[in-house]
């Protein structure tokens, strides 16, 4: 064989990168560059707490982006996440103020959340309307609850919720983590189970494809759509606690537009916003993205706050137009397990 017949013969048995890949991709590299750039500009930013710290500081958000990419990939949305967790926080800290024994309140405060994602899930279905809509209602409807609950904060001091939120878990020298991040941890790889393992994982993904085509292979639509939707709302009101655990408070304001953080997240991590695909460890690296672009801020300490949203915008913009060229060029993937 010639030089030129080999040469042919290598190229044709290279296969290229599915580009699906390619926005995950960007994002690892994007955190590379910026924790590398953090790391040179920065003295003791490159360091493995500064990467822990990331994730104590945003377990909450771990979570609720978790819900946000199952709602995503079927091509839904889900508004209400963030107040949820501020109600998840306030009757959690009213229920323990009044006396009530902690875990029967984590576990009423999960349920909770869960049956208000599936009454949105079962009129987004049934009523055929827009998830935007029924979502946005439900986020007016959580937050106001919060205020009809108390307009002040309410401080939490039962001692197994102070123990939850200041016990430090050492992972070696100088190294540690909050249960926060376990938890967040355990979901984290119960979702990828779910979505890598099952059917209804294989459903989800068929359903943010095609739903038309999902009904004509016979898949339960309506049971998918709305399952989504009931977990986005139990990852909400679990980040929710979580978000207690992090701050030993309940208040009618907090994680205001935190819903747009984990739409950002899961954007940013290469999750396409019509449905269809899209990764979760992706959605991992979109939170630490986010998480980073804060300590960065933390750490030049003269630039507002408002900083960290110009930010988050840009790189919005630019995944957003990054999915619409690949779209342009491939043709949306067929629909990937997780």
């Amino acid at each position: 064989m010639t030089t030129a017949g080999l040469r042919r013969g290598l190229l044709r048995g290279r296969r290229p990168l599915p580009r699906r890949y390619v926005p995950v991709l960007v994002t690892t590299g994007l955190l590379i560059a910026m924790f590398a750039a953090g790391g040179v500009r920065y003295e003791n930013f490159a360091t493995g707490q500064i990467v822990l710290n990331v994730f104590v500081d945003n377990a909450y958000l771990l979570v609720v982006a978790i819900g946000m990419t199952f709602v995503i990939l079927t091509g839904g949305i889900d508004l209400s996440v963030g107040s949820v967790i501020a109600l998840s926080t306030m009757v959690s800290a009213t229920l323990i103020s009044d006396g009530w024994a902690p875990l029967p309140v984590i576990g009423l405060v999960l349920l909770m959340g869960a049956l208000l994602g599936l009454g949105m899930g079962a009129i987004i279905q049934y009523f055929e309307i827009q998830p935007f809509i029924v979502t946005l209602a439900g986020m007016f409807l959580a937050r106001g609850l919060c205020y009809v609950i108390n307009t002040e904060s309410v401080k939490i001091t039962d001692p197994l919720i102070v123990a939850l939120g200041e016990t430090h878990v050492p992972l070696g020298p100088e190294l540690w983590v909050s249960p926060s991040v376990i938890i967040a941890l355990v979901v984290l790889l119960a979702a990828i189970y779910v979505l890598q393992y099952t059917r209804f994982g294989r459903g989800v993904y068929a359903v943010g494809g095609s739903e038309q085509s999902a009904l004509l292979m016979g898949l339960p639509v309506a049971r998918t759509k709305m399952a989504v939707y009931t977990i986005s709302g139990f990852c909400s009101a679990l980040g929710g606690v979580l978000f207690a655990f992090y701050t030993l408070s309940g208040w009618s304001l907090h994680a205001l537009g935190t819903e747009l953080d984990a739409i950002a997240a899961v954007v940013i991590g290469g999750t396409l916003l019509t449905g269809g695909y899209g990764y979760l460890f992706g959605t991992v690296l979109g939170v630490l993205v986010l998480g980073l672009i804060q300590t960065i801020l933390n750490f030049e300490g003269t630039l507002s706050a408002w900083w960290t949203k110009i930010v988050i915008g840009l790189l919005l913009f630019a995944f957003i137009l990054l999915q619409r060229l690949i779209g342009a060029r491939g043709g949306q993937a067929p629909p990937t397990p997780s």
